[in-house]
């Protein structure tokens, strides 16, 4: 088994201090600041790594380094833990030299296959130049369209942060940067009790966002014999819960306790998995949320760390030194140098090879119990957006779940942690449900009129606007929905009809599949300019505040594309004043997108 050696690295060498902030939607992000911090402590720098929710936005002024690790969601938004940061950064009465005392270096994720590519990272850099700070280095800006995928921008960017640092804060004479490849554990696993786990309460219950809800309902709302499973779920709480349209339910999945035993068996494990022991955080870095301090190696992975989700290079990178047979850690070694990108990408993301799978393939690695945080990646909560208003459901929560579940290219089968762990609930289940502010609000004239623009499962967040705007006695609301194949996925279709014929909604129904062969299927922004004179009416006339909510991929630019056909030929306008008509609907918050990949 490999020998790790003790790292050099002290408190007092390190200086000065670090401030990493990363932004993520899926886990991305809090994965790159790891690295950065990994980079920055070889180089003799102390670093502090946040969640951007979790950190005091006042700190900032008092800082005098921060690299920011930003994602990009949907189509070029923010990702949602960040908007608070956001909203503070945009005050109009914030001085210009606020951050004068500030360098920064930022780095964002995204996909150059959308317009708006990694644009959060690139808004939030003229932002702090604007405000005063100083950039230590140039924006980094990781694509995954690239053949080594974020890593392609990553470890050029980061060589030359760690450069710049060390020019911007030479160390002293004595010190210099380690070459040591293999990083200091995040943790340390002591022994305990079993009076001392039975008396760990569960993080979950000390977070005030959190509650207690029963199951009430989970019904399939998709047919029998369509290929996806589209649930609905009812969710009641004793509390007295108040939520808006737009926001947002995190739920924390576990993992199936047939894959934990299997692989607990694979490391060999099984005969440990329940023996307790105190977590021990080394430095300040990335850790699973709500992480308990004492705990199990079966609870972790169940409840606290990912082994069904694709192994990044990073993953491989450590790997290797864990292997002790030498074509394995030869193989291990090729898949994580720039040369095997293309390989790792075949042999994981092609075919969607697991974490549990790659461990059972490579049988010569052991996995020392101390490197569980620093191999594993966290398994994160899953965000859905409520399809209930609380106005019209007291006690409750709704969610509209499409359940992941398919085949790969190696006829293995996968399930989305999340939607799986609903499927496996049963009725009378209780889980802790937090709630969170989203993205969304409504006008708080009654008057202003509604379009949601809401294709599939993206109908969640519009039946809990449409559920409140009735409920307030709002009236002028429109709902464009577009599913595949009537009968099939017209998901609450007896809900809209019943709401159109009681004269508080206009319902129009883009149906995709169900045209004869070869004829131009129909989506939701080709019903938008169809009726062009109406929505600009709506829009231009009335001032109407339009919601895009759904999958993110061509839909939402489609369906900005539409609206502006509409302001083009209905308002006559030009091209580029069409889009600057969208541009400005969306600054002036009546364009709303809540969209997922």
């Amino acid at each position: 088994m490999t020998s790790y050696p003790p790292s050099r690295h002290t408190a007092s060498d390190l200086t000065p201090a670090l401030t990493i902030i990363y932004a993520t939607e899926t886990g991305n992000a809090q994965d790159y600041a790891g690295r950065v911090a990994h980079h920055c402590r070889r180089a003799r720098f102390k670093c502090n790594v946040f969640s951007v929710d979790k950190y005091p936005l006042s700190g900032i002024v008092s800082e005098s380094v921060v690299i920011f690790i930003v994602s990009t969601s949907g189509t070029g938004k923010e990702p949602r833990t960040m908007t608070p940061m956001w909203r503070s950064f945009l005050r109009s009465d914030l001085p210009d030299d606020l951050f004068e005392d500030l360098h920064y270096a930022v780095f964002g994720l995204g996909d150059s296959s959308y317009e708006k590519f990694c644009w959060p990272a690139k808004k939030l850099s003229r932002l702090l130049e604007h405000l005063g700070a100083t950039a230590i280095c140039s924006r980094g800006e990781g694509d995954t369209q690239h053949t080594l995928g974020i890593d392609g921008a990553f470890e050029p960017w980061v060589s030359s942060l760690t450069e710049a640092l060390l020019r911007l804060f030479p160390l002293p004479l004595h010190l210099t940067p380690s070459t040591e490849e293999i990083p200091m554990s995040r943790v340390t696993l002591l022994s305990a009790t079993t009076e001392e786990l039975q008396d760990e309460p569960d993080p979950l219950f000390s977070d005030d966002i959190y509650h207690t809800f029963e199951l009430t309902r989970k019904d399939r709302i998709s047919a029998d014999d369509w290929f996806q499973d589209v649930r609905h779920l009812e969710f009641r709480c004793q509390d007295d819960i108040a939520y808006d349209p737009g926001d947002v339910a995190v739920i924390h999945p576990e993992a199936s306790p047939i894959d934990v035993d299997s692989f607990l068996t694979r490391l060999g494990w099984s005969n440990s998995a329940d023996d307790p022991f105190r977590i021990q955080h080394n430095f300040e870095g990335p850790l699973p949320g709500h992480l308990p301090r004492v705990s199990t190696l079966r609870a972790l992975f169940t409840r606290h760390l990912d082994i069904n989700s694709v192994p990044k290079r990073s993953f491989f990178r450590l790997l290797k030194d864990l292997a002790t047979d030498e074509r394995e850690r030869e193989k291990l070694e090729e898949f994580s140098s720039p040369q095997g990108a293309e390989e790792l990408y075949d042999y994981t993301t092609r075919v969607r090879r697991t974490i549990h799978e790659v461990l059972s393939e490579f049988r010569s690695v052991r996995v020392p119990r101390g490197r569980i945080f620093d191999l594993f990646p966290p398994l994160r909560p899953r965000e859905f957006s409520i399809a209930s208003a609380s106005l019209a459901h007291p006690h409750e929560v709704h969610l509209c779940v499409a359940i992941i579940d398919f085949k790969t290219k190696l006829k293995a089968r996968r399930r989305g942690a999340g939607t799986s762990f609903l499927a496996r609930l049963p009725i009378g289940a209780n889980i802790r449900i937090g709630i969170t502010k989203g993205l969304l609000t409504l006008p708080r004239d009654l008057t202003t009129p509604v379009i949601c623009v809401s294709p599939g499962t993206g109908v969640a967040p519009a039946r809990a606007i449409l559920e409140a705007r009735v409920r307030l006695g709002a009236s002028e609301n429109t709902l464009y929905f577009g599913h595949r194949s009537s009968g099939k996925d017209a998901h609450y279709t007896r809900e809209w009809t019943t709401l159109a014929e009681s004269g508080n909604l206009t319902y129009r129904v883009a149906v995709s599949r169900d045209g004869p062969e070869g004829t131009r299927r129909v989506y939701v922004q080709d019903l938008i300019k169809q009726d062009a004179k109406r929505v600009w009416q709506l829009v231009h006339d009335k001032g109407a505040w339009v919601y895009i909510s759904g999958s993110s991929n061509k839909m939402p630019a489609g369906v900005r594309a539409a609206l502006a056909d509409v302001a083009r030929e209905e308002g006559d306008m030009g091209e580029e004043e069409a889009r600057t008509y969208i541009a400005r609907m969306e600054k002036e918050e009546r364009l709303f997108e809540e969209c997922w990949s």
